[in-house]
């Protein structure tokens, strides 16, 4: 008797623990329908917002806005460069503390799916990869080659190295599942972390490698799954995912899209809610209509997983864009704007419809849709478990004309290019394409319920400037050296400033016809990116930059050269390095010539194979004038002659007291040429007024999106506000500190406050 009662007391327990264990530590698999977490499958809504874009006074605002919006997921990559910027040397402070970002969305109640990558575009900096790997002897990027799988690293600064043999790429991905890991943030140990990912959009570069990128796919695959996070693993935009890894779809529509085994859920990692800005380019705009339209078309052919890029696209602070040419500002149209507000009518459209999704979702889970024809251009998609789950998702795919269709007996009215929403089969809930649903907001001038977002200057004022001009004369010091020809820049700098010099001179014979009232000679400068500014004998003569889509370019230009020995000093400026394409590693940055002086008695004169002087960065940069100590190191030019004239290559600064109010701050730099800009020390990164080229008059949500559609900003600087962040004020005496490459006027630099309403 006493032992049937001990061992029935220990079977209670037993099940009493094991449900205790399920309910703490969660099991993450997947089926051909879902994602199932601890057993029940889901309909998951998500947003990417990446940690290093925002700081992290603004994350627990940020996330619990994807959740007021109804989100399920919160998405980041982990950005390499950022994390490693010198082998071995790891730096998860600050903006870059991955930790405190998983565990805020933890706090949230909120899922976190890791894009480890660790390669991830994401239109930043060298697609995240430090660019100390690209220097590793003999290294293919994203290939099957062993100096990319295994680190030679130098671990000591004498000619003895220490020949670690590591996988470069798995040391990285295994430092980052280990860290989660020790802070139990994997599902399966009772964390938010539901998903990973490995690699991203490798398909292109796997059907151009061929064996090598087949092989690679499948160490890669390999590698991650032995990490055992207890979390399913994804790839996107790559279709020969080896199993178990799901694959998944990137883009403005995935409905067209299925994984590549019938057993794997149907999930799309970048719904693409607007598009980034370049430089010298347009404001891309991605109407909610069309955005939403997307979704549901997704979701009706069993999509059951979708993740908006961006939900919060943030800044790209200091030197993190990558493109080349990616304005500083990651905006992306996103439901959540840079600042952090709330963007409408993008935001509650979208929230709504979330909330009908989750409606329909046993429905959606428990069955597979019946398609009804409607019309030429409408379809029912039904999804009924017959057990009393019903859902129905009516779509008219016609971008030009509404339909009257009749589906289970009654008439619905469809506007162009939308899907309407029934969670029981009968009743509309949602449209996609109307936006009347959003009764809480105000209307515009074309009916459209929308926010108004306003920049308002500040009482705070910029005084005290200050002025520093970087000395074209002195360039030549102890920091320069000499090689004979043309260097490429990136080799020189590592990255670690935009600006190279490259410095020659040229001997003019006083008998030369220009020098008596003959035509100026002309120089002709070839560069392979990405700015250069020309000087000749510490004069300005001129400036030319390529585009993201070409960064080759030529500067051609007349010069003032004088009879005897004329100084060219060419300033080659990188305006940050390239995030996508096959071995882009590769790709060459700088001046590589040919550098050809024409208009001379003999012709032309080729100055590439000369000795040319090369210095790396700014005087103003070794002299760090953007901190408080390096700025009081110096004589600046005090008073109204600080503000005077507008001169290339000059440093300015200026104090401010913090506005007042929790409204966000930018500064207005309309009035400015091209350069950079910090705030007590820290970098709110490159600014430049390069008026926006497009075609803006293209603004109906109907028919198909592309980010050359709905273009905003034509005849202005693509970027006019710069987001200073409310934390990196002081209540008074902030530091503010930029460089002006070709001139403008800091008088009328203003303190704004950005508001909505």
């Amino acid at each position: 008797m006493e032992t049937s009662l001990v061992s029935k007391f220990l079977k209670v327990y037993t099940f009493y623990l094991l449900m205790v264990v399920q309910l703490v530590f969660c099991i993450v698999t997947y089926d051909k329908k879902a994602i199932i977490i601890n057993g029940q499958r889901r309909i998951l809504l998500s947003g990417s917002i990446h940690y290093p874009r925002s700081t992290p006074e603004m994350w627990e605002d940020l996330i619990n806005k994807a959740k007021d919006a109804n989100l399920d997921v919160i998405e980041t990559y982990v950005f390499w460069n950022v994390h490693e910027p010198s082998p071995g040397n790891y730096n998860f402070d600050g903006r870059y503390d991955l930790v405190r970002f998983i565990k805020t969305v933890q706090k949230a109640g909120l899922y976190a799916h890791l894009r480890i990558g660790p390669y991830v575009c994401a239109e930043w900096n060298f697609g995240g990869f430090p660019v100390w790997l690209k220097y590793v002897p003999g290294i293919s990027f994203r290939t099957d080659n062993e100096p990319f799988k295994i680190l030679i690293m130098s671990c000591s600064i004498d000619i003895s190295i220490v020949f670690v043999v590591k996988a470069a790429m798995q040391k990285f991905t295994n430092k980052i599942v280990e860290m989660m890991k020790s802070e139990n943030l994997f599902e399966s140990q009772g964390g938010p972390i539901i998903l990973s990912q490995i690699e991203n959009e490798y398909q292109p570069e796997r059907e151009a490698l061929g064996a090598a990128g087949e092989a690679y796919v499948q160490w890669a695959a390999q590698m991650a799954v032995g990490l055992n996070t207890g979390v399913p693993w994804v790839m996107c935009k790559e279709d020969d995912a080896p199993d178990p890894i799901i694959n998944t779809c990137n883009g403005f529509y995935c409905d067209e899209f299925s994984p590549n085994k019938p057993y794997k859920p149907t999930m799309w990692t970048e719904a693409w809610t607007g598009w980034f800005a370049e430089f010298g380019g347009t404001i891309p705009m991605r109407p909610v209509q069309d955005l939403a339209f997307a979704v549901a078309r997704f979701i009706q052919k069993g999509g059951s997983f979708v993740n908006y890029y961006m939900f919060h696209g943030g800044t790209n602070f200091g030197r993190t864009a990558g493109g080349p040419f990616i304005t500083t500002s990651y905006d992306y149209d996103a439901p959540i704007d840079e600042y952090g507000l709330i963007r409408e009518p993008k935001y509650s459209h979208l929230k709504e419809f979330h909330r009908v999704i989750k409606l329909c979702e046993s429905a959606l889970l428990s069955s597979d849709p019946t398609v009804v024809s409607l019309g030429n251009y409408q379809q029912a998609h039904v999804f009924s478990s017959g057990k009393g789950n019903c859902a129905a998702f009516l779509s008219n795919y016609d971008s030009n004309t509404a339909a009257r269709v009749v589906f289970n007996n009654k008439h619905f009215n469809l506007p162009p290019w939308s899907i309407s929403i029934l969670p029981d089969c009968s009743h509309v809930a949602f449209n996609t394409a109307k936006l009347s649903n959003l009764r809480h907001l105000f209307l515009d001038k074309v009916g459209a319920r929308t926010s108004q977002v306003r920049m308002t200057p500040t009482v705070s004022q910029l005084h005290s400037w200050g002025a520093y001009s970087e000395d074209v004369f002195s360039l030549v010091d102890s920091s320069t050296f000499e090689a004979v020809g043309l260097l490429e820049q990136i080799n020189i700098t590592r990255d670690n400033s935009d600006y190279l010099w490259y410095i020659t001179s040229v001997d003019i014979s006083p008998s030369e016809s220009f020098l008596r009232g003959g035509q100026k000679p002309t120089l002709n400068v070839y560069s392979s990116g990405h700015a250069v500014h020309v000087f000749v004998n510490g004069k300005l003569s001129g400036s030319s930059y390529g585009t993201r889509k070409d960064t080759k370019f030529t500067f051609t230009g007349p010069v003032d050269l004088q009879a005897g020995t004329n100084r060219i000093e060419l300033l080659s400026i990188a305006v940050g390095l390239p995030n996508i394409g096959l071995h882009y590693e590769e790709w060459n940055t700088g001046i590589l010539g040919p550098v050809v002086l024409q208009g001379l008695n003999q012709g032309h004169k080729d100055l590439s194979s000369l000795k040319w002087t090369y210095r790396v960065g700014l005087k103003g940069e070794t002299m760090n004038l953007i901190s408080q100590h390096g700025a009081s190191s110096i004589e600046w030019i005090g008073g109204a002659v600080a503000t005077q004239g507008q001169q290339p290559l000059k440093w300015y600064k200026a104090y401010f007291d913090a506005p007042e109010g929790n409204d966000p701050v930018a500064l207005d730099m309309r009035s400015m040429g091209k350069g950079q800009v910090w705030i007590n020390g820290q970098s709110i990164g490159r600014y430049w007024t390069a008026s926006a080229n497009g075609k803006c008059d293209d603004f109906h949500y109907a028919g198909t999106y592309r980010q050359t559609k709905c273009q905003l900003g034509c005849g202005q600087p693509t970027q006019k506000w710069y987001h200073v962040p409310r934390s990196w004020l002081k209540p008074t005496q902030n530091l503010l500190v930029l460089f002006e490459e070709i001139g403008g006027d800091v008088s009328r630099i203003l303190l704004v406050k950005r508001t909505t309403s």
